[in-house]
């Protein structure tokens, strides 16, 4: 598989003992996260970076002892609301590295996030990012 150009980041899902044993690419580039995944049937989700709201960087003891994480994002992308990206060496340099591409997408783009305060039954407020 051939990269983009303006590829900040690449990787492989890692298996066991962090070996990038896998057939499941992950692509960041300036404007968009790639997940490649398929030997046979290869099959490319693209999220635009300016769509991610939220990151999340988990570590199982069984990843720390494989020196790899998994972030998991959220986005306001209609087929991705949700995804994971599995099992990567150096999670947390990526995931700040990812968290920078998306303020700057976001910037680039004009796009703001809103979060408001709502009241619930009980009368206590929950936040409700738009």
């Amino acid at each position: 598989m051939k990269l983009p150009g303006n590829t900040i980041w690449f990787d492989r899902k890692r298996t066991i003992f962090g070996l990038p044993w896998s057939f499941t690419k992950y692509i960041l580039t300036d404007d968009k996260l790639l997940i490649v995944k398929g030997l046979i049937k290869q099959t490319e989700e693209e999220v635009r970076l300016y769509r991610i709201l939220d990151l999340t960087l988990t570590r199982s003891l069984l990843e720390r002892i494989d020196r790899v994480g998994t972030i998991h994002c959220c986005s306001s992308d209609k087929t991705a609301a949700e995804f994971d990206i599995k099992r990567i060496r150096n999670a947390r340099t990526v995931k700040e590295k990812l968290s920078e591409q998306v303020e700057k997408q976001r910037i680039a783009r004009g796009v703001t996030v809103r979060e408001e305060m709502t009241a619930n039954a009980d009368g206590n407020h929950d936040d409700v990012t738009k």
